[in-house]
């Protein structure tokens, strides 16, 4: 069984007993983690699971504990991280992982990793030289 079966059996057994609301976040958390860095707004990632904005966010966060935004931030975050890690630039990575600004990119890289994306690409690359 992959990780997506794993998961759906386990949040639809656990939390809610309508299968196909279990079926349309595990799509739409998937999306979210393939097309994190295009332009799509909160309502387009609560339209791929065939729900309302509101209903989406609501349930989303009953079945995973956090909001649909934390976990697209979160997802844009990792991807910042391997891009930094590869000695990326600041401006690029925060293009290529949906950011739509270096100031926001920053306040948020710094907030989950404790280290400026410029701190962090730095002591990356210390660590791969050794």
């Amino acid at each position: 069984m992959g990780f997506y079966s794993d998961q759906f059996h386990q949040l639809n057994g656990e939390l809610y007993p309508k299968e196909y609301l279990t079926r349309q976040l595990i799509q739409a958390r998937h999306f979210m983690e393939v097309h994190f860095a295009d332009n799509m707004s909160l309502a387009g990632f609560a339209r791929e699971a065939c729900l309302s904005k509101f209903h989406f966010i609501r349930l989303f966060k009953t079945y995973y504990g956090y909001t649909p935004h934390q976990h697209l931030i979160s997802v844009r975050i990792r991807e910042a991280r391997k891009l930094l890690s590869a000695n990326q630039p600041v401006a690029t990575v925060c293009a290529q992982c949906g950011f739509e600004s270096i100031p926001s990119f920053t306040a948020l890289f710094k907030r989950s990793t404790g280290l400026t994306p410029a701190a962090f690409r730095e002591q990356a690359q210390k660590s791969n030289n050794r």
